[in-house]
């Protein structure tokens, strides 16, 4: 069962370069977080990562996913989405590009010089089961 994003929590998402955190789990059933640049798309999530990272090691084994919405100026407010994720190396690089000229004004490369030394781009689309929070 799907679940559907707010109004509220898409506009925030849509108006700001709001920073998250994902938790995805790891392989002795702990959970792994890391912050992160996102986008929405409908209602589901989209996020960036790197083949071989922890994070697309973790949900390549166990997709479920959850992703936090915490404002920086409202530190009560918050929106937890839980959900599946499905990862795809398809349009990988337009998405890091995209992320980063919304958080920095820059293309990815130009904003992360090592860049060309990443392994390959991967999307990560969060589909929400559920989501919880005040925002």
């Amino acid at each position: 069962m799907s679940a559907a994003l707010s109004d509220d929590l898409k506009q925030y998402l849509d108006d700001n370069p709001a920073f998250v955190t994902v938790a995805t789990v790891q392989p002795d059933g702990s959970p792994q977080l890391s912050v992160t640049w996102v986008k929405r798309d409908g209602d589901d999530l989209l996020i960036s990562t790197t083949v071989g990272r922890r994070k697309e090691r973790n949900l390549r084994r166990d997709p479920r996913i959850t992703v936090l919405v915490n404002p920086p100026n409202a530190p009560y407010t918050y929106a937890e989405v839980r959900g599946t994720a499905e990862l795809t190396t398809e349009g990988g690089q337009e998405l890091i590009d995209e992320l980063s000229r919304k958080y920095t004004g820059k293309d990815y490369a130009d904003f992360n010089p090592d860049a060309k030394n990443d392994a390959e781009r991967v999307v990560v689309r969060v589909s929400p089961r559920k989501v919880v929070g005040s925002l």
